[in-house]
């Protein structure tokens, strides 16, 4: 399996995208630490999951967006595992509204989540993977955060920024086998989008070349191959899983 003895940790994996991931992992080898922060239930039916298909996991509850608890997520998976291999950072909240109504709060509580939390991530696991000279980093980010979207000033800005982090970040940890890379996904079918009004999904699908929407397993199998080895000369890129929804 192409991800044989390494470990992952995947952030905001109890559902959707991140759930897609961690399975897509596991099921290509590598040991996953599925992390959550409110879902304990549907986390712990993750790591089931897995294992019931003979894969390894270990769930683990910490809020990202807190530095102390990325750290101690990290330190939990190093208990474990012994080692670092693969940081998805996934976790991500959104807190919709036009700028004129949005609330510091939100803007504030976005820009932790899915921006800061991955700071975070990142600081706490890069000493370990510089140590290795070897680390698989994958931003999950989205195509709002290239070309932005009405009501969403807050969800595009920090995946805007994930993007930056992410050209960034592959500069500074390139030189010891560090690959650093973001997925864009588009209009990916999730519980989330799933609440959208019929109108709305219908007018976001004729924006689709494809002409239909993805699923979480579309999502999963980019960021499996550019957690392996195969993958191993990709850094500092974003690809877009949209089903050509955004062409720059």
């Amino acid at each position: 399996m192409v991800l044989s003895g390494k470990v992952a940790i995947v952030t905001g994996a109890s559902r959707g995208i991140g759930r897609a991931i961690a399975i897509s992992l596991a099921e290509k080898g590598a040991g996953v630490v599925v992390n959550y922060t409110s879902r304990a239930g549907a986390a712990a039916e993750v790591v089931e999951t897995i294992r019931n298909a003979g894969g390894t996991a270990m769930v683990f509850q910490a809020d990202v967006a807190k530095s102390a608890e990325a750290i101690a997520l990290v330190k939990a998976a190093g208990a474990k595992f012994n080692r670092v291999d693969i940081l998805v950072n996934n976790a991500g909240i959104i807190r919709d509204n036009l700028i004129v109504r949005m609330k510091e709060e939100d803007w504030d509580a976005v820009l932790d989540v899915n921006l800061k939390g991955a700071y975070n991530c990142i600081r706490a696991v890069a000493r370990r993977m510089l140590k290795n000279h070897y680390g698989r980093i994958i931003n999950i980010s989205s195509v709002v955060g290239l070309v932005g979207n009405i009501s969403q000033v807050n969800y595009c800005a920090a995946k805007a920024g994930l993007i930056g982090l992410t050209k960034a970040m592959a500069k500074e940890l390139g030189s010891r086998n560090i690959t650093v890379n973001a997925v864009a996904p588009g209009f990916i079918t999730t519980e989330m989008s799933a609440a959208l009004p019929e109108e709305v999904k219908e007018r976001m699908l004729g924006q689709v070349p494809l002409k239909r929407f993805g699923s979480p397993e579309d999502v999963a199998g980019l960021v499996s191959f550019l957690a392996s080895d195969a993958a191993g000369y990709i850094t500092g890129q974003t690809i877009a899983v949209d089903g050509g929804m955004v062409c720059v």
